[in-house]
């Protein structure tokens, strides 16, 4: 009986979640909205790549936290997309990119679904659990902007060897940030030295295919 209850607990905190997003949907497909503040949002990067990059994916959390992952790849998609591949983008980086960033907002607050049935199975609350999946997490925010930087990593069939440099490169980028941002027995001073030395390393002096 006691399972039972705590059963019913947990479903009914995913049920009113589900139900939250439920009206968001009725609400983007009725007015538009979705496709609106995205245009917007693209609008503002006036022309420049990384800002434009960023201001999609910003995009893409907003609007995965309250639509299906399905829904809001094709809402964002289909205007970020072309715009993206104006600005110089190939298309699979582009839907790439996109699919990805809206994939994250699962586990971005604040509806973050799978971490409120993962802090119900936990029986904690859901605060902790979402600050403690985006900083395991953190890898899964920068790979997007990665493959833009090192374009290597997506055609290894071109050129196997600089593919194998790019993830490399990327990889160790992503050992020096998750260290300096949830490593061990380290100096806090060392941490945003770790922090800043991974990010460098990811970004600069990009590996292109």
């Amino acid at each position: 009986m006691h399972q039972c209850i705590n059963a019913a607990r947990q479903i009914a905190g995913i049920a009113s979640i589900i139900i939250c997003a439920g009206l968001v949907i009725g609400v983007l497909n009725q007015t538009g909205l979705g496709i609106k503040v995205t245009s917007v949002i693209l609008n503002l990067a006036g022309g420049q790549l990384w800002l434009a990059l960023l201001l999609t994916a910003l995009a893409c959390l907003i609007l995965g936290m309250e639509v299906p992952t399905t829904a809001a790849y094709v809402i964002c998609v289909s205007v970020a997309g072309p715009a993206l591949q104006e600005l110089g983008m190939a298309p699979l980086h582009a839907h790439l990119f996109v699919f990805w960033y809206a994939l994250l907002s699962t586990i971005t607050p604040p509806v973050c679904g799978t971490v409120f049935i993962a802090a119900g199975m936990a029986q904690t609350s859901w605060v902790p659990v979402a600050g403690q999946a985006m900083r395991l997490g953190l890898g899964l925010y920068i790979v997007p902007l990665a493959f833009v930087a090192n374009t290597a990593l997506l055609y290894p069939g071109d050129n196997l060897l600089l593919a194998l440099a790019a993830f490399a490169k990327v990889a160790v980028g992503l050992w020096l940030m998750s260290r300096g941002l949830i490593g061990g027995q380290i100096a806090f001073w060392q941490r945003p030295l770790l922090f800043i030395l991974g990010l460098g390393g990811i970004f600069a002096f990009g590996i292109s295919a």
